[in-house]
């Protein structure tokens, strides 16, 4: 037992090791490359502060670092949740979108940009939307009073397919602000500032160390919960907390930049096919691959047609759906078991 558990920690520090330099070197491009590009050297230059007052100090560090640590923190939030969320579900379907959080959060922030709120009204809707949404899943997901997995996806299918029909119907009726909700519901990173970032971090932080805590119980519950309580897990409230810090990370994330799908359905997969299906190591390869997944989104979005750019959104599903159809049809996914 020992022998293994210092295997997997071995294994674990060879992957995290690898990301981690793929994780910079995706992280230097993405700064160097835009509408207006810079060197690497320039970059890093500006990064250590050592050409503070330059144009290019000016473009890394108020426009294009804010948006890049926002994909980096997206991304990571995004697939960690889903990883978390097929564990629990056992159903490799499964993603953070799945109960139903995005379309609250949307439906929020569709209504706020219908009566001409800013942007901080625009996220306080949309998170207010996420927890409300998140409450009434889980008051109608619950089966003999505790977490029923088929009932909770149902109703969060359910919430979304109701949701998804309100905003097309206030965005029907309003016009100037269509191009506006439009472009948020299909994802933009562009919007944020660091001091949303420093939100996003701290509740990322909290919910992810926690979803590692339990990585191990994660795996047990995957080959059944009966099995799971056998070797002492407590699986009720190991599902409550999941849920309670995967939604409101969810919903945080959905507050800031919109909807943007595909990564915590696709992710988890990649990582399980290429580093094999214990969550112990499956969740935090997934922060990392996420993390870089995003950013090449993030790059694509504003340079394939710059200047104009594309929404994120759009892109995660042009990228995700064609490699999640290629693990569907060779059967190379699984619910995290």
């Amino acid at each position: 037992m020992t022998d293994q558990i210092q295997l997997t920690k071995e294994k674990l520090f060879t992957y995290l090791s690898i990301l981690l330099v793929l994780l910079i070197l995706v992280f230097l491009i993405s700064l160097t490359y835009g509408s207006q590009k810079f060197s690497i050297i320039e970059t890093v230059k500006v990064l250590f502060g050592s050409d503070e007052d330059s144009i290019q100090s000016e473009i890394l560090l108020k426009l294009r670092l804010p948006r890049v640590l926002t994909a980096i923190l997206v991304g990571a939030s995004l697939s960690i949740v889903g990883t978390v969320f097929q564990a629990l579900l056992k159903n490799p379907l499964a993603e953070p979108y799945i109960l139903g959080v995005s379309s609250g959060g949307a439906l929020g922030a569709v209504i706020a940009i219908a009566v001409g709120l800013q942007m901080i009204g625009i996220s306080v809707f949309s998170f207010l939307g996420s927890s409300l949404t998140f409450f009434v899943v889980f008051l109608f997901g619950r089966r003999f009073g505790e977490i029923d997995p088929s009932t909770l996806l149902l109703v969060g299918v359910m919430i979304n397919a109701f949701f998804s029909a309100l905003i097309l119907f206030i965005i029907s009726i309003i016009d100037q602000s269509f191009r506006t909700a439009l472009f948020w519901l299909m994802g933009n990173l562009s919007l944020t500032d660091y001091s949303s970032i420093s939100l996003i971090l701290m509740t990322f932080m909290i919910a992810s160390a926690i979803f590692l805590v339990f990585s191990n119980q994660y795996n047990l519950v995957s080959m059944g919960e009966e099995n799971a309580k056998q070797f002492g897990v407590k699986t009720n409230v190991l599902k409550n907390l999941s849920f309670i810090f995967g939604s409101l990370l969810i919903g945080l994330v959905v507050a800031n930049v919109g909807i943007i799908g595909f990564v915590g359905l696709v992710v988890p997969h990649i990582c399980r096919l290429i580093f094999g299906y214990d969550n112990r190591i499956v969740l935090p390869t997934s922060i990392f691959v996420g993390s870089i997944f995003m950013m090449i989104a993030d790059l694509i979005s504003r340079t394939i047609l710059s200047p104009v750019e594309i929404p994120i959104g759009s892109i995660t599903a042009v990228i995700g759906s064609p490699i999640f159809i290629f693990l569907l049809k060779h059967k190379k996914f699984s619910n995290g078991g």
